[in-house]
């Protein structure tokens, strides 16, 4: 077995540092292989003990308190950390490292990308740049002076307030920035090279002007428009909905090719993948536009709920991720379709929270200990930290929430809080004992609610009968019941709602806080059994399972309902009985009532509502029916999925013809109407695909006709699910087109990842334009094939398991974040059957003896974890 485990950091043994630092002055000396970097600390004591410094990678050039230097016997230095010993009360400390950002592929730190520096220091970045307490309950005011060739290097940028620049000679310059609010150093950050600058402004509700500038490639200037429009509207909705003013005179953003993850909340100087910032109608798609909106908002947010009151340990990410996940969404509904965002939301969640909740990877949202900081970034912190904040305001209400909100801002500006310190705030604010509710930031495992009913016709009588129960999970098999709250409502089964008693309007939120409990609606002797609708608008993330209740009648609460969401999943859900009930029950085809009724819902939609209509459209994923029966058989849900596409593509060959006869929306709008329609014309153009080869020619006008990215794509999609020359010249033109535009290219790679086997996955790999070095390309190929196309993947011959270690294996050795986050996509591999099972198992162990990274090695570890 590997000997480099990390040693497990724990909740219960948090210790606050023992020294405060005021004040840090940074200076670096900007080289590509040699960069010095100069630090100068005005320190005091707080507690007992040595000083401990985080450093990885670094070479000590200078060590000096008060200005004199530090013999050998007054410190102590290994690969992690500079100890210093008998330091004084209050001293001031200077630090000289030498690092190499040309030679940094991990990207974190300072590192290159196109050329350019740019930083990454969340979690644990800063330690690769000079010796710091790399905690987040460390802040401190940052000045940093940066100094740099003026060739290849004209722009300098840091965090805050800039200062004085100037030339230094010998072809060299300065800039100067202040940042005048303590920050943890993981707020850190750093660019410097030459741009195309996107420039606006912003005049706050307190009337100060804020200079905005987004930072691009040379020549992708235009591009920066949308992010800058989805920039000005976050800041204006944060102050309409939250309150909260920015607070800087300067906002920038800097897009780079080579990034970790999606963005970087970096006080002042957000720094983003470039995915998540290039956009026009010709090379981005329509969710891709969606997804700048949302991620700039999310990073820009950050700037109250995580910058101004940041996290006092790493166990507390829910603490900035999941509140700032949620406020992101409700801008997202505001910007958009309400009923439809939260669709996508809980799609999202499903898809990535729900199995790992379920598998060997399930954590608590605030987890007690953990091996790897990086493995904290999971959507179990995220998309289900968000579910908590929403429940939350559920429970107390708009306007107790809105106070508790206020609150938190007041008491908790400047500081590094917890999660006892956030719901403080909401105590005082509601008067609610939440303790119960904190429960679910301690027990891992997605509950289920069982339900049913009973009618008493004769008095008018119905009881809803729930019941809780969450799941062991990794470490825990006790498990407490959670406050649940359901929004339900009584459905009259005429697209009405009826009232009764408790239920104005014929709604209530039933709050299920014990393990069992009964809800009494008393109607009135003689009424009509009433269509009980639960967690409408999923106010809750659970799983509900129902009791005994026949195929008609779900079918009818699914038409009946006044809830767009649990429109929405009440066929989902039948769809997804009727995908196993092919895959393993022995029926044979689809359910033709089902498929009328999922075709006719969609026709029906798709004139006043085309989004919706498009996710109504959509047949559930095979990953999703993995957490519906065990052992899971991929190949034969995807038979099932595919044969139910069919059938709906049949049942709406009309609709198909129709609507893809008229050309696309024009002039092209990246806004929620626009989007909806051709988010119809995308949904339609995959199913085409189902209709047959002789679908090939149709798809390949579409794609030749496009002008747009989102129907191009759509085309091309449809068409590497059918092997005919039409696919051939489509993949060969939109290559040619593209070759020299990265992120588009990236979609090339991903259009042929679904649908390849693993040897098809190799080749890919093999192809000139494929980059190890660079995450989104890897991702594109790597991650599409192993977390998207399960079938493949979970191949019983064992190439795709053998393929994606291959390719971990090989990432691991350059970016361990990387590698560790592509090994997740074995989190379901306990559910396969048992041949597949074995082969995800031996794979598995071959990688816990290769001597892995910490971070690779941590996600390895806990697969394995308690397997027979």
């Amino acid at each position: 077995m590997r000997t480099d485990t990390p040693v497990p950091v724990k909740l219960s043994e948090y210790a606050p540092y023992p020294f405060e630092i005021d004040r840090v002055s940074l200076v670096f000396e900007l080289d590509p292989q040699e960069t010095r970097v100069r630090a100068v600390m005005d320190v005091r004591r707080t507690g007992p003990g040595d000083m401990v410094l985080d450093g990885v990678g670094l070479d000590l050039r200078a060590l000096a308190i008060d200005g004199d230097p530090l013999g050998e016997a007054r410190y102590t230095r290994d690969a992690e950390r500079l100890t210093l010993h008998d330091v004084p009360d209050a001293f001031r400390l200077e630090t000289a490292v030498t690092i190499s950002p040309s030679g940094n592929t991990a990207l974190s730190g300072l590192y290159m990308s196109g050329g350019r520096f740019c930083t990454q220091c969340e979690a644990d970045g800063f330690r690769r740049i000079t010796y710091w307490p790399d905690r987040p309950d460390v802040m401190s005011r940052f000045h940093v002076r940066i100094e740099a060739p003026k060739e290849g290097f004209p722009i300098l940028l840091s965090n805050g307030t800039p200062g004085a620049s100037g030339d230094l000679g010998d072809g060299r310059h300065f800039a100067e920035w202040d940042d005048p609010h303590p920050k943890p150093s993981y707020l850190f950050a750093l660019c410097a090279g030459d741009y195309d600058v996107y420039t606006d402004s912003f005049t706050t509700m307190g009337a100060e002007t804020v200079d905005l500038a987004i930072h691009v490639d040379k020549g992708d200037g235009p591009r920066a428009a949308w992010a800058m429009e989805s920039l000005k509207a976050a800041m204006a909705w944060d102050e309409a909905v939250f309150g909260r003013e920015y607070d800087l005179g300067r906002f920038n953003i800097v897009a780079v090719r080579d990034f970790n993850f999606g963005a970087m909340e970096n006080k002042g100087l957000n720094i983003f993948n470039s995915a998540y910032v290039l956009a026009d109608e010709a090379t981005a798609t329509d969710a891709d536009f969606e997804a700048i909106e949302s991620i700039v908002a999310h990073e820009y947010f950050h700037n109250w709920t995580g910058n101004r009151i940041t996290c006092r340990d790493w166990f507390q990410l829910c603490l900035k991720e999941g509140l700032t996940v949620f406020r992101d969404q409700e801008f997202s509904a505001d910007m958009r379709s309400r009923p439809v965002q939260r669709i996508k939301d809980v799609i999202r969640l499903r898809a990535r929270q729900f199995p790992e909740d379920a598998g060997p990877l399930a954590h608590p949202v605030r987890p007690d200990n953990y091996a790897s900081v990086d493995n904290l970034y999971t959507a179990t912190v995220y998309e289900k930290g968000a579910e908590l904040i929403r429940m939350l305001k559920a429970l107390i209400g708009e306007d107790a929430f809105a106070r508790g909100m206020d609150i938190y801002f007041e008491r908790h500006d400047g500081d590094a809080a917890t999660i006892e310190d956030f719901y403080a705030c909401f105590e005082a604010a509601s008067g609610q004992d939440l303790a119960a509710f904190r429960r679910w930031y301690g027990q891992a495992g997605t509950p289920q609610v069982s339900v049913s009913e009973s009618w008493d016709e004769e008095n008018g009588r119905l009881t809803i009968a729930l019941s809780q129960h969450v799941p062991s999970t990794p470490g825990q098999s006790d498990k407490q019941p959670v406050p649940i709250p359901l929004a339900a409502a009584l459905l009259d089964g005429e697209g009405g709602q009826i009232a009764a008693d408790g239920w104005p309007g014929g709604e209530r939120t039933l709050v299920l806080d014990t393990a069992h409990k009964d809800f009494v609606v008393e109607l009135r002797g003689g009424a009509r059994r009433p269509l009980v609708s639960l967690n409408r608008g999923f106010s809750a993330p659970v799983r509900l399972v129902r009791g005994e209740e026949d195929f008609a009648g779900r079918l009818a609460r699914a038409a009946a309902e006044t809830d767009p969401f649990n429109r929405w999943d009440g066929l989902q859900s039948l769809m997804s009985d009727n995908l196993l009930a092919i895959a393993y029950g022995g029926v044979a085809s689809p359910d033709e009532r089902l498929v009328v009724a999922v075709a006719g819902a969609v026709e029906s939609a798709g004139e006043s509502d085309p989004a919706f209509a498009a996710l109504l459209a959509r047949v559930p994923e095979i990953g999703g029916l993995f957490l519906e029966h065990e052992p899971a058989a991929p190949q034969a849900l995807e038979f099932a999925r595919e044969a139910f596409r069919r059938a709906l593509a049949e049942a709406l060959r009309p609709v198909i013809e129709e609507r893809l006869s008229h050309p696309s929306p024009a002039p092209f709008r990246p806004d929620a109407e626009q989007a909806g329609v051709r988010a119809l014309r995308s949904a339609l153009t995959d199913l085409r695909a189902e209709l047959g080869l002789e679908s090939a020619a149709a798809l390949k006008a579409q794609f030749d006709g496009a002008s747009n990215m989102t129907e191009a794509l759509a085309a091309l999609r449809a068409l590497t699910r059918l092997d005919t020359p039409e696919r051939d010249a489509a993949l060969a033109g939109f290559h040619a087109r593209w070759k020299d535009q990265p992120l588009v290219l990236d979609k090339w790679f991903a259009a042929q990842a679904l649908n390849v086997d693993a040897e098809g996955a190799r080749q890919l790999t093999a192809h000139p334009d494929f980059d190890l070095g660079n995450p989104n390309r890897v991702r594109s190929v790597v991650g599409v094939f192993a977390m998207q196309n399960l079938c493949a993947f979970h191949d019983p011959g064992g190439a795709g398991h053998t393929f994606l270690a291959d390719m971990a294996r090989a990432a691991d050795s350059r970016n361990p974040a990387l590698a560790a986050r592509l090994l997740t996509a074995f989190e379901q591999w306990r559910k396969l059957e048992p041949v597949a099972r074995d082969s995800a198992r031996r794979t598995l162990e071959a990688l816990s003896e290769d001597g892995l990274s910490g971070n690779a090695g941590d996600i390895v570890g806990r697969a394995l974890a308690d397997t027979d």
